[in-house]
């Protein structure tokens, strides 16, 4: 399973994240929220989550060609396959001996949300999770939102007010049933955004690391070589996402 890993520079034992992207794969887009989310102290690992029936290094284009050929890959895969690879990716940053969160949008926040059902799970950030409402992952039906008492940690879901994919109907499927999963843990609000057009749930406000320098990783060989990067959050100017750093778990 071919994933893009990247870290802080200085040395240390940091909290790991699993970050799951939508139907495009490791688009340049999601490689810079990886970086900068590692410039806040935590080793993140971003996998092709369409390993299976893409070659390595496959990056979908932003066209309907690319929606189209993403979707038809997500649905060749059973919600079991996804399930493994979650796992795989989990036990490499637990094996650390590290604090492991995950995270994800679209379709890759339905893929966390079914993370965050493993106890090794400490926390969970989503952002317009697809399919939670009416079971749609992949070739089968998911059973995410069946499971979601489950979910022993915090767990924060955003939605947009105006997405196509989780309109209010399925928001109000979603909402209540995590709500009163949140509720019987710390206490949650639902929090509207106006500027945003978003609405969320969490269970807690976490506390913001202090950004680091981060240092992605490739696979070279079987050795993990360390890269500097061009800055905090950035990928070079007009840099190919098919060439990035990889690792595989």
């Amino acid at each position: 399973m071919r994933t893009f890993v990247t870290a802080p520079q200085a040395d240390g034992n940091w909290p790991g994240i699993v970050f799951y992207t939508d139907i495009f794969q490791l688009t340049e887009a999601s490689l810079r929220w990886a970086v900068r989310l590692a410039a806040y102290g935590f080793l993140v690992a971003v996998p092709e989550i369409y390993h299976r029936v893409e070659p390595p290094d496959t990056v979908l284009a932003f066209d309907d060609e690319g929606k189209a050929r993403g979707q038809a890959d997500v649905e060749a895969i059973t919600t079991a396959e996804f399930d493994e690879d979650i796992d795989a990716a989990l036990t490499w940053l637990a094996a650390r001996g590290a604090p492991v969160g995950a995270s994800g949008h679209c379709t890759g926040g339905h893929l966390g949300f079914r993370a965050a059902f493993d106890a090794r799970v400490d926390g969970t950030a989503l952002w317009y999770p697809t399919g939670l409402h009416n079971g749609k992952l992949g070739e089968d039906e998911s059973d995410a939102l069946a499971r979601a008492g489950e979910i022993g940690r915090e767990l924060l879901l955003i939605f947009g007010t105006r997405d196509p994919h989780t309109p209010p109907p399925g928001r109000a499927t979603v909402m209540p049933r995590w709500m009163r999963r949140a509720r019987a843990i710390s206490g949650t609000s639902t929090t509207p955004s106006t500027r945003s057009g978003a609405t969320s749930a969490r269970a807690s406000t976490p506390r913001r690391p202090t950004p680091r320098s981060p240092r992605p990783s490739r696979s070279s060989g079987g050795r993990c070589d360390p890269l500097r990067p061009p800055g905090v959050g950035e990928l070079p100017q007009g840099a190919d996402p098919a060439r990035a750093p990889r690792r595989r778990l």
